[in-house]
């Protein structure tokens, strides 16, 4: 398995706040997804970019969420392999067995024995 990149992401619950803080950080937006369906909702991902080449994704659940939730985005060449190894070392998917499946993309959230989150991803080119 090659990670083809890697960077943080925050599940927020004002996510409006959270682009205007990191736009302040310098972070511009690249692009918008919206319509990602995982567990019965359709969520928004707003990916901004720096100067120096550092990426933040900010995800806006369809429905709201008491707190913010950070983790890491991890982009990878082999979705299968990533999604075992981690199911190995204890880290349980965050919408039970489902994926996160479009037409560019291939993902799931998930969530290690200590608490925290990687979102494993991988383009389908």
């Amino acid at each position: 398995m090659k990670i083809t990149s890697f960077n943080s992401f925050i599940s927020a619950a004002d996510p409006d706040e959270a682009v205007s803080l990191f736009g302040e950080l310098g972070f511009e937006r690249r692009h918008t997804k919206k319509g990602i369906e995982i567990a019965d909702r359709d969520d928004t991902v707003i990916r901004m970019k720096d100067e120096n080449g550092f990426y933040v994704d900010i995800l806006k659940p369809e429905s709201g969420q008491d707190r913010d939730m950070a983790g890491i985005r991890m982009n990878v060449d082999d979705f299968d392999e990533a999604y075992e190894m981690l199911r190995k070392r204890g880290f349980k998917n965050l919408y039970g067995d489902e994926t996160v499946s479009t037409s560019s993309s291939k993902a799931a959230m998930m969530v290690s024995p200590s608490g925290f989150n990687i979102c494993v991803i991988q383009h389908i080119k």
